[in-house]
């Protein structure tokens, strides 16, 4: 397949006139810059081209519950990440695997419209509402392999392993009875997904990894266990979301969640800390040495009121790091890069913090390439860009929203975020095919009420 641009991001800087071809297996074999439009005329005309992200971190389920948690409940003067953890579990107690799959289709079908191409899912909706496991333990991850089949976006899925209920707890509470699983269950699931993918033929789209809820939710024995039995795929972890959290861990570890986690599992290049929002200037050095990636989720941390990370001292660590949209309270790439950079403006009263940790001018390229190479190693796959080997995904934006008129070139990703939120894509691609989208808003209109009414 054959596409041609008049002005393409390539390797972090913008190419004019832009011939893009892919393989028959979905990547990149040829980028061609300064090629006339009258010379390829059996190209397929693009806009504006930059290449697709990856959303690194996504609970697909809770996209149901999105704008229905932001009341205050009961007496109490205030609300946290735990009051909305309580009404969570609601949604999760009840939704079925055909629901699962109908609230996954339209989610994935927002994540494709926004520039998203990739999505790793964090998944630990593993059995029954009863907490029973099904006659085919893999119901409800299957429903998460349609969806992503029937939108045409890539997936990774990381069956979640989830144990207790906190540290020092031995067993799960009734709210949480549908994620209970063992390393031996979560390997199995892995298994089964990695086989379904190698069998047909979906390599190029689709990746099996593993999930760790977090360090309340599994002892390191069990952590380590799962760690062990998959010595190449990609691994991720709740870490140090809330300060609560962290005082936990010191009380029942004796350590803050990130440090023990580089003391006792052995972090590298498989490991994506999710948020690591408290985490110290040593910590994230420690990451960095290890290999270990970060997952910043900015709405979402913004709206539980988690905190802001140290992206400065991040980037200044060379410390790898992507972004999720988690409980997808948005989800546009623009957004959230939009309030990683705007969150540390107000913390540190500075302007283009991104940009001042890096050579480059550009806060918005700094934030973009993070982004985009960070959610390649989330991913397990080849989603850096538009580079020959990589996969050929890519969104394609017309100039001539009134967004972006009359931007000057080589400001158009400035514009599109810190200036541009409603400028969406006007055609997606994946694997080298453009998307086509799906009319999903009647099933996700009959389980949004099967749900709430």
């Amino acid at each position: 397949m054959k596409y041609w641009s008049p002005q393409a991001w390539v390797q972090g800087e913008w190419l004019t006139h832009v011939l893009l071809e892919a393989d028959e297996t979905g990547h990149w074999s040829d980028i061609r810059p300064h090629t006339p439009a009258h010379s390829v005329e059996q190209a397929i005309r693009l806009g504006l081209v930059l290449p697709g992200l990856v959303n690194a971190h996504s609970h697909a389920f809770q996209r149901a519950m999105a704008g229905m948690a932001e009341r205050r409940h009961g007496a109490a003067p205030g609300d946290d990440f735990w009051g909305w953890r309580e009404r969570m579990y609601q949604v999760a107690l009840r939704i079925s695997p055909e629901q699962l799959e109908d609230v996954a289709v339209f989610l994935y079908q927002e994540m494709l419209q926004c520039g998203f191409t990739h999505v790793c899912e964090f998944h630990y909706l593993h059995r029954d509402t009863q907490g029973h496991a099904y006659a085919d333990p893999t119901e409800m991850s299957w429903a998460l392999v349609r969806a992503a089949q029937r939108t045409g976006i890539g997936l990774t899925l990381l069956p979640t392993l989830y144990m207790h209920s906190g540290l020092g707890a031995t067993a799960l509470t009734q709210a949480q009875r549908r994620f209970a699983s063992t390393p031996d269950t979560v390997l199995a699931l892995q298994q089964t997904l990695a086989k379904h993918i190698d069998q047909q033929q979906l390599t190029t789209l689709m990746h099996a990894g593993a999930a760790i809820h977090s360090l309340r939710a599994v002892d390191g024995g069990a952590m380590r266990e799962l760690a062990q039995a998959l010595p190449t795929q990609p691994l991720h972890i709740h870490a140090a979301e809330q300060s609560r959290e962290v005082q936990d861990c010191l009380t029942h570890l004796g350590q803050r969640p990130v440090e023990w986690l580089l003391e006792h599992v052995g972090l590298d290049k498989r490991w994506h800390l999710i948020h690591a929002t408290h985490s110290l200037p040593h910590e994230l050095q420690g990451l960095a040495q290890a290999g270990a990636s970060v997952v910043v989720c900015p709405s979402t941390e913004a709206n539980l009121g988690d905190g802001v990370w140290d992206m400065p001292n991040a980037m200044q660590q060379g410390l790898t790091w992507s972004i999720g949209t988690d409980s997808h309270v948005n989800r546009a790439w623009t957004t959230e890069l939009l309030g990683l950079e705007y969150s540390q403006r107000l913390l540190h009263q500075q302007r283009n913090v991104a940009a001042s940790a890096s050579v480059h001018p550009s806060s918005a390229a700094v934030l973009f390439e993070c982004a985009l190479n960070g959610g390649s190693a989330a991913s397990g796959l080849p989603l850096g860009g538009i580079c020959k080997g990589q996969r050929a995904d890519f969104q394609s934006f017309d100039t001539r929203h009134h967004a972006l008129l009359g931007i000057p070139a080589m400001h158009l990703l400035d514009a599109l975020v810190f200036s541009s939120p409603h400028a969406l894509p006007s055609q997606v691609g994946v694997a080298g095919r453009l998307i086509t989208p799906l009319d999903s808003a009647s099933a996700w209109t009959r389980t949004m009420q099967a749900l709430w009414i």
